[in-house]
């Protein structure tokens, strides 16, 4: 994939890069892995099918809880779920970056909109954020993302971040996680979240082609049935055309409360 167009950030944070296939845009962190993209005639839908499937969190969430509600993202990426949450959802959405021309490149190339009511993009650091007494119980949806240049395995990525994570989290809130599957840290990941929400409802999706497995970590949820899980997911895709009526069939129960 040949890159098409470079910006140079500040010298601790990697140069963030774009390029264009087919109609798709897509944003890349001095490397040829690809941290995000976007349909370049369809920009508020969710182009990449891990980042789709960071949205199952959609499924753990009554019908009538999805009509507002706070969502926080940990890693911005190309802004696709930040502008899901903020446009189609209409949820009070704050998304949190730490590299300043990520956002700037948001802004520019991935219509991410100017900040609103309902929409606070922050520059900072996701551990900084989380940690914060003031954001404790204030997301009802939480999406942590967070690789760096080289997409190796999470930055954050210890029991006491995820414990953070849980804080972060109202009750009856779900966290969706991007972890590669295939990859020897997944494991490893796995056990900091399951203890960090011990007694917790935890769930895994079936891994994409590219090995991303997203785990969903809910806090005081109930336990939802498979024929709930399935209604909710027809509810979803006809509502707000997501691929949501497979997503119950990938869903495996690792950590029932």
């Amino acid at each position: 994939m040949s890159l098409t167009k470079k910006r140079t950030s500040a010298p601790h944070h990697p140069s963030v890069t774009l390029s264009e296939s087919d109609g798709v845009r897509y944003l890349h962190l001095d490397t040829p892995w690809v941290q995000g993209a976007m349909r370049v005639k369809k920009p508020y839908d969710i182009e990449l099918a891990y980042v789709q499937r960071m949205m199952a969190w959609m499924l753990l969430r009554p019908t009538d809880a999805l009509d507002e509600g706070h969502a926080v993202q940990l890693g911005l990426g190309a802004a696709a779920i930040t502008k899901f949450c903020h446009r189609k959802l209409r949820w009070r959405t704050t998304a949190v970056e730490l590299n300043p021309e990520v956002i700037a490149v948001c802004r520019q190339w991935f219509r991410l909109p100017p900040d609103d009511g309902r929409l606070n993009v922050i520059e900072a650091d996701a551990a900084a954020y989380v940690t914060d007494p003031a954001h404790a119980g204030t997301a009802d949806a939480l999406c942590v993302d967070l690789y760096d240049h080289e997409a190796a395995s999470p930055v954050l990525d210890d029991e006491a971040f995820y414990r953070a994570c849980h804080r972060l989290l109202a009750s009856g809130g779900v966290m969706s996680v991007n972890l590669f599957g295939r990859h020897a840290s997944f494991e490893r990941s796995l056990a900091h979240i399951a203890a960090a929400f011990a007694g917790e409802t935890l769930w895994s999706l079936r891994p994409t082609r590219e090995g991303n497995t997203i785990v969903l970590a809910c806090r005081g949820v109930p336990p939802v049935t498979r024929v709930v899980l399935a209604e909710r997911a027809e509810n979803l895709e006809t509502r707000f055309g997501l691929p949501a009526r497979k997503w119950p069939r990938m869903m495996k129960l690792v950590s029932p409360a």
